[in-house]
């Protein structure tokens, strides 16, 4: 079939928003008629084909972030294989573009979430992260996925124009991870007002901590130095910053809490300033952040 003969003439008929399974008989209905209105992309599929399935939640991905302006159908050429033999599909995933009525564009293969957003742009205009992607990069990490993560999140990252939250993100992954000069590289290239942002200068304090703690001794030696000398007030800003390393917050802020007490006046006031960090990096809504803002403000005001 050709493409004139895709062409219908513009009709008020509609049918759901949304990645729907189309077949041959509902093609005109889910797809020729839509397209009059806005752009509708057929992806051509089987259950067999491994690509499809790597393609096809980096392509609802980016469907979602343009925000009505594309309609997502995917058609299972095995059990309609019509539609795309008349295409000239011989070769899965191929995603075709239809506007007015017509195919005006399409790719073939599973291609990055930057390339599918650039191959979207091109047809609608600009289109951002979509929040639904920054859920599954949390997603994968809370499931211990980092591969995954990262894969996506790098995506997300090089995506113009650049946005905060994906940089974070990545950040406090290669932070958590150990990858320190990874993360300090790539928030060293990131651009300046990105930098500025609220999530990315968190994750830029939780990498200076990081940094800070990983020329330490081990906890226990600190620990234990600490109580040798009960007035080695460095010996606690140490173990402070050892024991937020391991995710010890309320033990961490009590430490620096312990030396503000005694000398608030120490090292400039580095104490102080060293729990400010850790709020900063931990977040306002952290529960230790709260508990030890509070017994802060006792200390400096009573």
């Amino acid at each position: 079939m050709t493409s004139d003969e895709f062409a219908l003439r513009p009709d008020s008929g509609g049918a759901p928003a949304g990645p729907i399974e189309t077949t041959t008989a509902k093609f005109r209905a889910d797809v020729l008629e839509p397209s009059l209105r806005q752009t509708v992309l057929v992806d051509f599929w089987a259950p067999w084909c491994g690509p499809c399935r790597q393609l096809a939640p980096a392509l609802e991905r980016v469907v979602a972030a343009a925000r009505g302006k594309v309609r997502l159908v995917k058609m299972n050429i095995d059990q309609d294989p019509e539609i795309a033999a008349q295409l000239g599909v011989k070769s899965i995933p191929a995603v075709i573009a239809f506007q007015r009525g017509r195919p005006t564009d399409g790719f073939v293969g599973a291609l990055p979430e930057r390339e599918i957003k650039g191959f979207l742009e091109r047809l609608v205009g600009p289109i951002e992260a979509d929040a639904k992607a920054i859920e599954a990069a949390e997603e994968l990490i809370a499931a211990g996925e980092f591969e995954e993560a990262e894969a996506l999140l790098l995506e997300l990252a090089s995506l113009e124009p650049p946005q905060a939250k994906p940089l974070a993100l990545l950040l406090r992954l290669y932070v958590e991870s150990g990858r320190l000069e990874e993360a300090q590289g790539l928030f060293n290239e990131a651009p300046e007002a990105l930098r500025r942002d609220p999530a990315v200068a968190a994750a830029a304090a939780a990498l200076e901590n990081a940094r800070a703690a990983s020329t330490l001794d081990e906890i226990s030696d600190l620990r234990q130095r600490s109580l040798e000398r009960p007035d080695d007030l460095q010996a606690r800003f140490d173990l402070a910053l050892a024991l937020n390393a391991k995710g010890r917050r309320e033990d961490a802020a009590a430490e620096l809490l312990d030396i503000i007490r005694r000398d608030r006046s120490w090292n400039d006031d580095g104490a102080r300033k060293q729990l400010v960090q850790f709020f900063e990096a931990w977040g306002p809504a952290d529960k230790a952040t709260t508990a030890a803002r509070r017994k802060l403000s006792s200390l400096l005001f009573s």
